[in-house]
């Protein structure tokens, strides 16, 4: 699938070379002052780094308007940092599949994890890699950036080509039958317009396997439905969501 009515709109001068880089990338024209076909979703580029327009919104990931959950008291709630604890191992490697923006992966290194995150859409991963980069230029973001690392490219066919075994593996693809909360900021539809529901959710799970971690983790809705109808070896659960951990011997 082609990226969808997509425009580089180059705000600032400066930023030309960049704007320029991006466009060849992702195959898509360069714009100015959003001159773009109607509907088109624009990569806004300025001295801020990148942004994702359209519809009269405009989302700019930046890991800083996190802070608040990242200190220490309240990661140790966080069910996803509880799912992903491996016993005997103080830092755990946890492979992100599904890494979207970064939400998970960042929760996971304040926790003190080193996180490698797939991200098979280009767009997506543009956005992840700016808003990295720019964490990893403050000062208060600089050592959790420092245990991140983004590979862009489909995890089905990364989980099978890591260098090691990685302690866990976490999934939290997007399916055909996922509902939209009303909760949702109106400005993450954008996304929307990106992302691809998960088609082979077997084969996500076969790829997860054949990395050899020592366990897998799920998110899913509360009530949803097991992964692949793979039944977890144990599961955490909130109000909204349900954290599967499947163990895996090696």
């Amino acid at each position: 699938m082609g990226i969808p009515m997509l425009a580089i709109d180059l705000i600032d001068p400066a930023c030309a070379p960049r704007a320029g880089r991006l466009a060849e990338r992702l195959g898509v024209p360069v714009v100015t002052g959003g001159a773009a076909d109607e509907g088109a979703l624009l990569l806004r580029v300025d001295a801020r780094g990148l942004s994702l327009a359209g519809e009269g919104m405009e989302l700019r990931p930046d890991f800083a308007d996190r802070m608040a959950r990242l200190k220490p008291a309240n990661l140790g709630r966080e069910l996803l940092v509880r799912a992903v604890r491996v016993k005997g191992v103080p830092a755990p490697h946890v492979v992100d599949a599904t890494a979207g923006l970064g939400d998970d992966a960042l929760l996971l290194a304040a926790a003190g994890c080193r996180v490698t995150m797939f991200e098979r859409d280009p767009v997506i991963a543009a956005l992840l890699d700016d808003a990295l980069a720019r964490a990893r230029e403050d000062p208060r973001l600089a050592g959790i950036a420092a245990r991140m690392e983004l590979a862009e490219g489909d995890s089905v066919t990364g989980l099978r080509s890591l260098a090691e075994p990685p302690d866990v593996v976490y999934l939290d693809p997007m399916f055909p039958g996922r509902t939209k909360s009303a909760a949702v900021k109106k400005k993450f539809q954008l996304l929307h317009r990106l992302e691809r529901p998960c088609g082979d959710e077997g084969a996500l799970m076969d790829a997860a396997r054949a990395a050899r971690p020592r366990k897998i983790v799920v998110k899913r809705p509360a009530k949803g439905p097991y992964l692949a109808g793979v039944k977890p070896s144990h599961s955490l659960a909130g109000k909204a969501v349900r954290f599967d951990c499947i163990a895996c011997p090696r």
